[in-house]
């Protein structure tokens, strides 16, 4: 059957060329692209062919100079905004002089990479911050934290954990260039970012601040609820604990910038052993150094001895220090500040509402990371271990200064508890000890013992001065105050109606004599000595041991007599050229001195004939370290110098007439040295700079004071050693100006 005609057309067409008509193109497929385009103007940046350029401005290797990186970091491209980063880091490491003249304009484009949604650029932009900010001046930098802060605390309430993460290593940055900035306002009711920086701490923790009545419990601020690795808690915690460190220590970074001879020794703890605050503050500026706290007398030719009120032999800080200088304000806020009229950890009533707040947190970070740090057949894994000791230093921190605070405070009693439950969980595993020797991981728990010994001395202490309300006094001028408890009063300053923590105590004492003596757990030797910091973060739980009264002496354990013993050989076996000898001199020098103390009310004294025998080797050792020492220590050797002279211008029961003859003898050393050889040698106190002048003279009034007491009278004092001790420091002196210092000492001693 023959093809339609409709199909042989068809057919026809596919291979017929279409005719075009006049007038008309070639029509476009109907799927062809149109790539056509229309543009007033087409911008090329990068193209050096169209741009002028200065050639005297700094750039970079690739030719970009600071304002073309500027425009980088706000580029839509990750990649981009990282190599600008780097771009800035070699201009600036190039040309340093554009850090002044471009920070500014920098910090305000940085600000925004803070919480950037790409890891690359917040891992350069945070690698950039902490090479850049040390290398400018703190003065210049501080402007500039606000703004920092700003973007920071916005980026901790990111809904990308990561990047909370990555803001908390933002703040460390800033806590270490400028702490007091940044945790100013930290306390509810004030101005300032420190709130807000805490507020975002607590939402990455879920931990909350907002508090539901006075003795509610915490509500979450934040719905990001996120369960985070060890790792992730630890880098929170630790800047956590840097941060709670810094607001209650508001004055830490100055201290740090001291020598660590100049830590001072605290004496709170001694409080609810005096009758008066007003008491221990004068107690307290018995060791002040002449030239910080205390106004001075200068000698001058013109001046009478008539005109002095007092004896020079008993006057505490009568002719002794520098030339006398008008105080400044600071000088007088410096005394305020060290006499304890201020409150250096701000708002107590807000530290206990946030204690209570992190208290279900550090609980439940403690249970879970115990087991594994104190297992005895393994090596504790690093990220538990420092996130236990950290939780560790979190509740001292917090807890310490709720419980050192005198005055009382609406929930202490609840913060009693938390501790004693705390003291609970950790007492099973006290003394702390690592599975295998390792020098770091034996110094964290080393430190955590250490944090527990100071909370258990805490509690005995808030026990001490609870039970003291109610006592009375019995004074006389013969013998120091002692306190006699009530008819029906409970033993003083004591802990048996809690049997807790007695058992608590008595395994601190034990320990703590352990850490005296040098010795572990098992009698091995420690592989470190004690730091400064570890001995001061000691001092209270030596002192609560000290002061323990006779009822609790009867139920056994070791002994005030033991600690005691232990803390003299260690004050003793430390070498002269140990950070922490200054301190074991000071803390002694001051619990031998309570007894001369009339508004004194603690059970502490030296009684018996081996503690006597022990203090009186202790103060004939000082003068050897004092040789020993030289010029190279100079502030042990103020502490040393007044140490020997408090005791002698107060009498102490402890020295005699043996160790006041033993002492001239051995302070002939330290004015000339008699070689077999050599012949006669100036002694260390020669070369003792005029800058510290007033060393020079408290070693001189030392010697008039040791030269001035009374003498045995079957004794000559050539025997005794006085005139012996007179050449020495008469041949010292001369020609040097404290020649007619010495002189005025010795027409003061004449007239004596």
């Amino acid at each position: 059957m023959p093809k339609s005609a409709k199909k042989r057309r068809e057919k026809a067409a596919d291979f017929s060329k279409a005719k075009l008509k006049l007038g008309k193109g070639k029509q476009l497929a109907s799927n062809v692209i149109d790539t056509s385009f229309k543009a007033r103007s087409i911008a090329l940046p990068t193209q050096s062919i169209v741009v002028e350029k200065d050639d005297a401005t700094p750039t970079t290797k690739r030719k970009q100079s600071f304002d073309d990186l500027i425009s980088h970091l706000k580029h839509y491209s990750a990649g981009t905004r990282k190599d600008a980063i780097f771009g800035v880091r070699e201009l600036f490491e190039v040309h340093p002089h554009l850090v002044e003249t471009s920070f500014t304009a920098l910090v305000a484009a940085c600000v925004r990479l803070i919480g950037d949604e790409d890891a690359s650029v917040r891992k350069a932009l945070l690698a950039f911050l902490n090479w850049l900010l040390p290398l400018v001046p703190v003065e210049d930098l501080i402007p500039h934290i606000p703004l920092l802060l700003l973007f920071t605390t916005s980026a901790q309430t990111h809904i990308f954990p990561e990047i909370r993460i990555d803001a908390v290593r933002f703040l460390d940055i800033f806590l270490e260039l400028a702490p007091d900035v940044v945790v100013t306002g930290w306390t509810e009711g004030n101005t300032g970012h420190g709130k807000r920086v805490l507020e975002g701490y607590l939402g990455i923790l879920s931990a909350g601040t907002k508090f539901g009545g006075a003795e509610g419990a915490a509500q979450a601020t934040s719905t990001a609820s996120v369960v985070l690795s060890p790792q992730s808690k630890l880098i929170v915690l630790r800047s956590l604990s840097n941060f709670i460190g810094h607001a209650l220590s508001p004055s830490s970074k100055k201290s740090d910038e001291l020598a660590p001879a100049l830590i001072s020794l605290p004496t709170w703890y001694l409080l609810p052993f005096f009758s008066t605050p007003k008491a221990l503050q004068a107690y307290d500026q018995v060791f002040k150094t002449s030239n910080q706290y205390s106004k001075h007398m200068s000698w001058s030719p013109e001046t009478e001895l008539e005109s002095f009120d007092e004896d020079f032999t008993y006057m505490p800080e009568g002719v002794i220090g520098p030339i006398a200088s008008p105080w400044s304000l600071s000088d007088l806020m410096d005394v305020g500040l060290s006499n304890g009229s201020g409150d250096p950890s701000g708002d107590t009533s807000f530290i206990v509402h946030l204690a209570r707040t992190l208290y279900a947190t550090l609980v439940a970070t403690y249970l879970d990371c115990a087991p594994v740090v104190f297992s005895p057949s393994s090596n504790p894994p690093e990220a538990e271990l420092h996130l236990l000791a950290t939780t560790a230093t979190i509740i001292r921190n917090l807890y310490a200064t709720i419980l050192q605070n005198s005055a009382p405070v609406s929930g202490q009693d609840l913060v009693c508890d938390e501790v004693r439950t705390l003291l609970g969980y950790m007492t099973g595993y006290f003394p702390f000890r690592p599975a295998t020797r390792d020098a770091k991981t034996e110094q964290v728990f080393q430190d955590m013992n250490v944090i527990y010994c100071e909370l258990t001395s805490l509690l005995v202490l808030v026990t001490s001065r609870s039970r003291s309300k109610g006592q009375r006094r019995v004074t006389t001028r013969a013998h120091p105050t002692r306190t006699k408890a009530a008819p029906d009063s409970s033993p003083p300053n004591g802990l048996a109606l809690d049997p807790k923590l007695s058992a608590q105590a008595e395994l601190v004492s034990s320990h703590v004599i352990r850490l005296l003596r040098g010795e572990g757990d098992s009698g091995a030797q420690l592989p470190r000595p004690l730091t400064p910091a570890m001995y001061v973060a000691l001092l209270p739980t030596m002192w609560a041991l000290l002061n323990q009264s006779k009822e609790i002496k009867e139920q056994g354990g070791d002994s005030p007599a033991a600690v005691i013993i232990a803390l003299l050989e260690h004050a003793i076996r430390t070498s002269s050229s140990s950070s922490v000898k200054r301190l074991t001199i000071e803390f002694v020098a001051r619990i031998i001195l309570l007894e001369k103390e009339v508004e004194y009310q603690g059970h502490f004294v030296i009684s018996s004939a081996e503690e006597r025998q022990k203090v009186q080797d202790w103060i004939l050792h000082l003068p050897k370290v004092l040789w020993e020492l030289g010029s190279n220590n100079l502030a042990t050797s103020d502490t040393i110098i007044r140490a020997l002279l408090r005791l002698l211008q107060r009498g102490s029961s402890v020295v005699q007439h043996e160790q006041i003859t033993a002492l001239r003898s051995r302070l002939l050393p330290f004015f000339t040295i008699f070689h077999p050889v050599r012949g006669q040698l100036p002694g260390p106190f020669t070369k003792i700079p005029q800058s510290s002048s007033h060393i020079r003279r408290l070693a001189l009034d030392l010697s008039a004071t040791i030269m001035s007491l009374s003498p045995n009278t079957d004794d000559s004092a050539k025997e005794n050693g006085a005139e012996d001790l007179m050449w020495a420091v008469v041949t010292s002196v001369k020609d040097t100006p404290e020649e007619d210092y010495w002189a005025h000492l010795t027409r003061a001693m004449a007239n004596c």
